[in-house]
């Protein structure tokens, strides 16, 4: 190598050293910005979130529709057809069970208007939306199946004050029709907020079976609707000691609850007249487009399809989980209390519910 060459040698060394020294630097600042700005972000969120609630509490809708209840004893149906429900664009839909009890959520909360407006909201706010919005909805724990539920519980407090601050004078119906609009305007994801809904239609099991909750409900929604499912109670012990063993375990004390939950069936609808409707929950499984065309027609609704598949959110969810199925839709087939239960078993409701039964299948709806 001559001399002249290694002079260029070593002329180039020292240049791509520059370079390759000048390339990593603004690497490593690109990297660093990078960094700063996530942390900025992250540190930002909580004003982010500021701003959000501040937009959708400016563009939130007054949720007033009369409600439609759906409540009988425990293990009848009632998650099944509020899920069939579930994304009608006539109907604002409760996404889950109905937690608005209070002291306990089967006695239909009573307000007392002396109180301040943030008790009131305090009674009426469900607990379980936190959970939910932190693990997402599932329809049993055990399920894997789970669905997003976006909600902001400051924001429902804050749309609750204001709307009950907008009301000149304050009924018990402005109340609930805060609590609504509040909770509506604060589920984030809700899929199915916009439109004019003819009604709002939430389950809440055993409600139905205190008078004094009934009286409640109707003196609040004069204009609501009370939907209650009547299931055989064989198949209904079958599925309800298995789900519920402490509760429904025995056999006896089982059927007197049964007993107790028909006999509240017969006097809400003695009592409230066409504005309760009583179906078989065998129809419902096995008759499932009858059904649900009548039931809209109840709830002065249009047909739509979406009736007939039961969802969360208008995203199909699994039966429920009284059939153990992994499939999504309706399970036409119903277990066969024969199979299941033991000959006493089988023998004491018979016994004991003779004679109520037959008295509520009078009550249903008949379909051909």
């Amino acid at each position: 190598m001559n001399s002249r060459h290694w002079e260029k040698e070593k002329d180039i060394k020292p240049r791509l050293s520059e370079r390759v020294i000048s390339y990593l630097i603004g690497k490593y600042v690109k990297a660093r910005y990078r960094i700063w700005m996530i942390r900025k972000e992250a540190n930002e969120s909580k004003l982010n979130l500021q701003d959000l609630s501040r937009i959708c509490s400016e563009h939130v809708l007054p949720v007033t529709s009369p409600l439609a209840l759906i409540a009988q004893i425990q293990g009848s149906g009632g998650t099944l057809l509020s899920q069939l429900f579930d994304g009608h664009p006539e109907l604002h839909v409760h996404p889950h069970e109905l937690m608005i009890g209070y002291p306990e959520k089967g006695i239909w909360p009573r307000i007392d208007r002396n109180d301040r407006p943030e008790q009131w909201f305090e009674i009426l706010f469900e607990n379980i939306v936190s959970e939910y919005n932190r693990e997402g909805y599932k329809k049993d724990k055990e399920d894997k199946e789970t669905f997003p539920f976006l909600f902001i519980s400051s924001l429902q407090r804050e749309v609750f004050l204001n709307y009950i601050g907008s009301v000149q004078f304050i009924t018990p119906r402005d109340i609930f029709d805060a609590y609504t609009t509040s909770y509506f305007g604060a589920w984030l994801n809700n899929q199915n907020y916009y439109g004019s809904k003819k009604f709002i239609t939430a389950f809440s099991p055993r409600l139905a079976m205190i008078k004094e909750n009934m009286e409640c409900f109707f003196e609040v929604y004069p204009d609501g609707r009370l939907i209650s499912l009547v299931q055989n109670p064989k198949t209904w012990f079958s599925f309800a000691s298995t789900h519920w063993p402490g509760r429904y375990g025995d056999v006896g004390r089982a059927a007197s609850q049964w007993n107790e939950g028909a006999q509240a069936i017969l006097w809400n609808k003695e009592r409230y007249g066409d504005r309760v409707c009583l179906i078989k929950f065998e129809d419902l499984i096995r008759q499932t487009e009858v059904v649900i065309r009548y039931l809209a027609d109840f709830l002065a609704s249009e047909f739509n399809d979406i009736l007939l598949v039961p969802t969360f959110n208008k995203f199909p969810i699994k039966e429920d989980a009284t059939f153990k199925t992994e499939n999504h839709g309706i399970v036409s087939s119903l277990p066969t209390e024969e199979r299941t239960l033991k000959g006493q078993e089988l023998d004491t409701i018979e016994r004991m519910t003779s004679e109520t039964y037959p008295l509520v299948l009078k009550e249903v709806v008949r379909f051909k």
